[in-house]
């Protein structure tokens, strides 16, 4: 099994126990039990005799691959609408917890954004982008869907008003065309018979 198989299982399953996790904790919270059974049965009675809208909405920032609430609780973001949003650490979010625990999140508050071109590069068993000097974490769901290799060059989006750890991936340049256009943009020269460099043309 590859490295980035071992990462991505890895990475499903922290997800998959924090959302269980958080789950649990919010069903608590609503309902004042524990025990997950008349936890359902009290939310669903509650919302047919009151008549009351279903769900309850929580508002959090997002850090990169979580949502953080007010108090510090984490509510896990899923890591495919994380990507396809282009969510940058510090974007503002409001998740709706429906009764039948669906997690709905959604963006409220875009946080200004700055665009950074890097290098995608793995390093502790999890990519990264090295740009400015720094290596910014990008979700390995990004990767995947840009179908980018370590060593192509990577454009991210970073917030403009503090210092992130994460980078959201806008666009991916393979590293075969990286190479391309560095050797189109020498001035598209060649070697004359005695050594010398001339200029191409009509070639």
């Amino acid at each position: 099994m590859s490295d980035d198989a071992l990462v991505q299982i890895q990475e499903l399953i922290d997800n998959a126990m924090s959302s269980l996790k958080t789950a649990h904790a919010l069903l608590r919270d609503v309902t004042g039990v524990s025990d997950s059974g008349r936890e359902r049965h009290m939310v669903r009675a509650s919302s047919m005799a009151t008549g009351a809208a279903s769900g309850k909405v929580v508002e959090g920032v997002f850090d990169g691959q979580n949502m953080v609430d007010a108090t510090g609780q984490t509510y896990p973001v899923p890591a495919n609408y994380a990507s396809k949003s282009k969510l940058v650490e510090g974007d503002g979010m409001k998740l709706t917890i429906t009764d039948e625990g669906k997690f709905v999140y959604k963006q409220i508050a875009p946080t200004q954004r700055r665009t950074a071109l890097g290098l995608l590069i793995q390093e502790d068993g999890q990519y990264k982008v090295l740009a400015e000097g720094k290596a910014y974490r990008v979700l390995l769901a990004s990767v995947t869907f840009y179908r980018a290799e370590v060593g192509d060059q990577v454009t991210i989006l970073l917030p403009t008003d503090m210092d992130a750890k994460w980078g959201a991936v806008e666009a991916v340049i393979p590293k075969h065309m990286a190479d391309a256009a560095a050797k189109v943009s020498l001035g598209g020269t060649k070697h004359d018979e005695d050594g010398e460099l001339s200029p191409t043309l009509g070639e």
